[in-house]
């Protein structure tokens, strides 16, 4: 399902601007929350840290391929809206936690513009 490389740029839709900016800004969360995590220690929250640092990495790739309108920019998408996901549910076993829900918040709403840009032609 891999879309041809078009042969002049477009103008990005106001969709995936806004899907470039909710990854850019879900990196950037969790990055901190990262920072955070390795602050409070403890071997219990490895699983977190897994989940929270394969998001940062996605959603900063994910982002760099829509914005130069890669091929695979697509399938990105809906890889990043699995890991977000993934870091969203790990970090809502910690509800006490303000950082990790905000994390949990930015993962999903990233989740949800990646899914609905999966589906669409860049």
């Amino acid at each position: 399902m891999t879309q041809q490389q078009p042969t002049t740029m477009e103008p990005m839709s106001r969709q995936m601007q806004d899907c470039v900016q909710a990854c850019m800004a879900c990196h950037t969360v969790c990055e901190e929350t990262m920072s955070s995590c390795l602050h409070m220690g403890g071997e219990a929250k490895m699983p977190i840290m897994r989940a929270l640092m394969d998001s940062a990495e996605i959603t900063r790739i994910c982002a760099d391929m829509m914005m130069r309108r890669s091929p695979l920019a697509n399938e990105m998408c809906m890889m990043c809206a699995q890991a977000c996901d993934i870091s969203a549910e790990a970090c809502m076993s910690m509800p006490e936690d303000d950082r990790m829900m905000a994390c949990a918040d930015s993962c999903r709403r990233c989740s949800e513009m990646c899914r609905a840009m999966a589906d669409t032609r860049m």
